[in-house]
């Protein structure tokens, strides 16, 4: 089983990286070079720069990931081609996709994303906080302890 991370924007990359290291499970960090960084990590975390093209980094990680790894994104899109290869996918608030809620996600995705393109503004993410956190590392410990 590997971990891997959408790390471009990801605010809890620290909690996965301590985390994964308690069940020794290797972590993929992949990012676009636009996200560079001289960060050192543990040697159980690899780092994977990828062009800054639209979708590079989903593409990358569904090249490699397998049945059962974790993926960790906030990306519907790659969440749904995740989900249907088989993997567990964790969102960085504390949620685990669905297959039964992934639909409904993208529509609501495609909806805003026609809105924003008719010149209306959407609100962004909001800050994630101390108790998402927390959610998200219970959830990750879960799936890690299966």
């Amino acid at each position: 089983m590997y971990i891997f991370v959408d790390a471009d924007a990801c605010p809890v990359v620290d909690i996965i990286v301590d985390e994964a290291k308690k069940y020794t499970i290797q972590v993929k960090l992949v990012r676009s070079y636009s996200h560079y960084s001289h960060q050192d990590y543990p040697s159980h975390v690899s780092i994977s720069y990828v062009d800054n093209g639209a979708d590079a980094v989903d593409y990358h990680i569904m090249g490699q990931a397998q049945r059962n790894d974790i993926v960790v994104t906030q990306d519907y899109g790659l969440a749904a081609l995740a989900l249907e290869k088989g993997c567990n996918v964790l969102h960085h608030a504390g949620f685990l996709y669905t297959e039964q809620k992934i639909d409904r996600m993208l529509q609501e995705r495609h909806v805003k994303a026609k809105a924003r393109k008719a010149g209306f503004r959407t609100k962004g993410p909001k800050k994630l906080t101390d108790k998402q956190k927390e959610s998200f590392r219970l959830q990750l410990r879960k799936l890690l302890s299966i």
